[in-house]
C-alpha cells in the first residue's frame, strides 16, 4: 500500500504539470479552433525564464511570476503573429506552429546557452513527511495543491462569470457573439494569452520536479499534452483534467513495474479511446 501511494502522489504531480499544459491547449482549440503545436515552445520558454528569475532573485514566487508573464507576452506575440492570419486553416496552423515551436526552441539555446540547467526546489519545498507509512515529498504535493487550484479557479470564472459565459458562447456560436456587439477578436487574444500562461506556469513548476531543464523538453511534453487533450476531448477542461491525471499515474506505475513501456503506455491510452470513442471521453 505504501508503494502505491507513492506512485499514486507522483502520477498525480505529473498528471497536473501535463493538465496545465493542455488546458490551455484546450481552452485555445476550443474557442479559436488552432492547432497549436508551439504550446511546447511557450512552456520551455515559461521554465527558463522562471529559473533564471528564481536563481537571480533567490525567490521561487518571482520566478512563478515571471513565467506567467511571460507566457502572457509570448501568448499575445504568437496570437498576433503568428496564429491570426492563418484562422480557420488547420493545415497552415500545423506547419507554421510547428516551425515556430522549432526556431522557440533553439532561440532558447541561444540565449540561455545549450547546456542543461539543473534547479533545486526552494528551501521551504525541499524534503518531505510521513502521512502513516507513506512518504509525501512536499514539492509534488505542492505541484498537487497548484493544479487543483488552477482548475477550480477557471471553471468559476468559465461557469460563473461574463467572461466565462462569452467564451462558453464563442465555443458554441462565434458568429451570434459578434452580432451581439462582442469584439470575439479581442477574445480569441485573452484566452490564447491565458492558455500560454498556464504553460509557461506548467515549465517552471517542472524545472524543480525534474531537477534539470533543457531546450527539448518542450517539445516533449507538447506530445503528452496533445495526447490528454485527444483523450479528455477536444474542448473539454475538466475532460483534460482526467486524462492528465490518468496519463500521469498510467506512467508513473509503468515506469516503476515495466519502464520498457513508460511511454508507451500514453499511446496505448489514447488508441484505445480513439477506437471506442473517437471524440474523446468527455467530449460533447
Amino acid at each position: 500500500m505504501e508503494l502505491i501511494s507513492t506512485l499514486v502522489i507522483n502520477g498525480l504531480a505529473t498528471g497536473m504539470l501535463i493538465f496545465l499544459l493542455a488546458a490551455g491547449l484546450t481552452l485555445i482549440f476550443g474557442l479559436m479552433s488552432v492547432l497549436n503545436f508551439a504550446h511546447g515552445g511557450l512552456f520551455i520558454w515559461g521554465a527558463y525564464t522562471g529559473v533564471w528569475s528564481y536563481q537571480l532573485s533567490g525567490s521561487f514566487i518571482i520566478g512563478i511570476i515571471v513565467a506567467i508573464l511571460t507566457g502572457l507576452l509570448f501568448g499575445l506575440v504568437t496570437e498576433k503573429l503568428i496564429i491570426r492570419p492563418v484562422y480557420g486553416n488547420h493545415i497552415q496552423q500545423i506547419l507554421i506552429t510547428l516551425g515556430f515551436m522549432l526556431v522557440l526552441q533553439e532561440f532558447i539555446k541561444v540565449v540561455f546557452g545549450p547546456n542543461q540547467i539543473a534547479v533545486a526546489p526552494p528551501a521551504f519545498l525541499q524534503g518531505s513527511f510521513y502521512v502513516g507509512d507513506v512518504i509525501i515529498i512536499k514539492y509534488r504535493l505542492f505541484i498537487i495543491i497548484i493544479g487543483i487550484l488552477v482548475y477550480f479557479v477557471s471553471m468559476f470564472i468559465l461557469k460563473r462569470t461574463r467572461i466565462g459565459l462569452i467564451v462558453r458562447a464563442g465555443v458554441m456560436n462565434k458568429e451570434m457573439i459578434q452580432s451581439l456587439g462582442i469584439n470575439i477578436r479581442l477574445v480569441f487574444m485573452l484566452v490564447f494569452m491565458v492558455g500560454a500562461a498556464m504553460a509557461a506556469l506548467s515549465g517552471m513548476l517542472h524545472a524543480p520536479y525534474s531537477g534539470v531543464i533543457y531546450a527539448e523538453m518542450g517539445l516533449e511534453f507538447s506530445i503528452l499534452a496533445f495526447i490528454v487533450v485527444v483523450i479528455g476531448g477536444m474542448g473539454s477542461f475538466s475532460g483534460s483534467l482526467f486524462a492528465a491525471i490518468l496519463v500521469g499515474i498510467a506512467q508513473a506505475f509503468m515506469a516503476y513495474y515495466v519502464p520498457a513501456l513508460s511511454l508507451a503506455v500514453n499511446m496505448l491510452l489514447m488508441t484505445v479511446v480513439l477506437i471506442f470513442r473517437p471524440q474523446g471521453l468527455f467530449s460533447r
